[in-house]
């Protein structure tokens, strides 16, 4: 995984790790402090881990755009897909379950752009739109598959006849006659 983007970049997403391991959380996977050789002075974070977070912490109510994941148990399935429901991102979750219904279930009623089931990370394929809903969408359309085409197109409908057996100008809608 490259550096993110900035220090100030570096130094939030570190701030959030530092929030989540004081909130309680279980820091399972700890990214601070990862270096490069040869790139001593690059803003690294490594990938990093929370368990048994709770919904009320900040690490769960922010996206943090950084390489942090963080897990929540729920005691059923509709506790989580209420927790998911509940909050006001949607860009991506999981479910890890052994039950076919389970995950049926989940990937229907979940409100997110990504679903993931058995997988930590539901990031998909570069041509299927990565992104999320609700607020973790930023304006109309997701940058990546058919949509990223239809960001950086601009789409032209052309409706013509050519009627060699009519003179004139001749007003009807075409039909598929």
């Amino acid at each position: 995984m490259g550096p993110v983007v900035t220090a100030q970049s570096r130094d939030r997403v570190m701030s959030y790790i530092d929030q989540g391991q004081a909130a309680g959380a279980t820091l399972a996977i700890d990214g601070r402090g990862l270096q490069v050789s040869g790139y001593e002075n690059g803003f690294f974070v490594g990938p990093t881990l929370f368990d048994n977070v709770k919904t009320e912490m900040s690490i769960y109510k922010d996206e943090i755009f950084g390489p942090v994941l963080v897990n929540l148990r729920a005691a059923s399935l509709d506790e989580a897909l209420g927790v998911i429901a509940r909050n006001p991102y949607g860009n991506g979750t999981s479910i890890f379950t052994r039950n076919g219904a389970a995950a049926r279930k989940f990937q229907s009623e979940v409100e997110v752009g990504m679903v993931g089931i058995n997988v930590p990370i539901p990031v998909p394929v570069g041509y299927y739109s990565f992104g999320g809903w609700k607020h973790s969408l930023f304006g109309d359309l997701h940058i990546y598959g058919e949509e990223g085409f239809r960001f950086y197109t601009r789409g032209k409908v052309v409706t013509s006849r050519w009627d060699e057996a009519s003179a004139g100008v001749n007003m009807g809608f075409p039909t598929h006659k």
